[in-house]
């Protein structure tokens, strides 16, 4: 993979989409409860879709990016038959860099970005999945390509930025 892109790049990116982001640095954080004790940073935190982001594979070696409210409990045995793919497990380290372009800790739908640079925009190797719920919150926040900092968008503007990476997500309810 040539080296994956920067947040300037990626910020870069968005601009020419004409998508408007909102970007807020912070010490690094690697899991949920981390960013959720560091949150009071954030303007307007509260009323924010905040999200895990998980990079998974199944046995057939398909991958799938799955976007989800923070709180939500993702049980990977029904994720499998909901996203209509194989017994999933996390993809490794290594297979997301590759494929995503970060480090565990980072991943990001932004990462989409790191994907598009370096495969065939119609040739997608990763399912996006991203869940209903967060998707109706009115601003919805990831990293940007790092964990130090976080990245407010409009959920629509989301989806343009996925689609213009060329994905085509799907919105589907991942409540349990």
């Amino acid at each position: 993979m040539e080296s994956p892109a920067t947040e300037s790049d990626l910020f870069a990116f968005l601009d020419s989409l004409d998508i408007p982001h909102q970007t807020y640095s912070h010490p690094a954080v690697f899991t949920v409860e981390e960013a959720q004790a560091i949150r009071n940073r954030l303007p307007n935190a509260a009323s924010m879709g905040h999200s895990k982001n998980l990079f998974v594979r199944d046995k057939k070696k398909k991958h799938a990016l799955v976007v989800a409210g923070e709180d939500q409990t993702i049980n990977l045995k029904d994720l499998s038959s909901t996203i209509d793919m194989g017994r999933l497990s996390f993809a490794s380290p290594e297979r997301l860099m590759v494929f995503l372009g970060v480090e565990p800790g980072s991943v990001t739908p932004f990462a989409l970005f790191n994907a598009y640079r370096v495969h065939q925009p119609d040739q997608p190797v990763i399912k996006v999945v991203l869940d209903e719920t967060l998707m109706s919150c009115n601003t919805v926040c990831f990293h940007p390509l790092h964990n130090a900092a976080t990245t407010a968008i409009a959920p629509q503007n989301l989806v343009k930025f996925i689609k213009a990476c060329g994905f085509d997500p799907q919105i589907i309810n991942l409540q349990t």
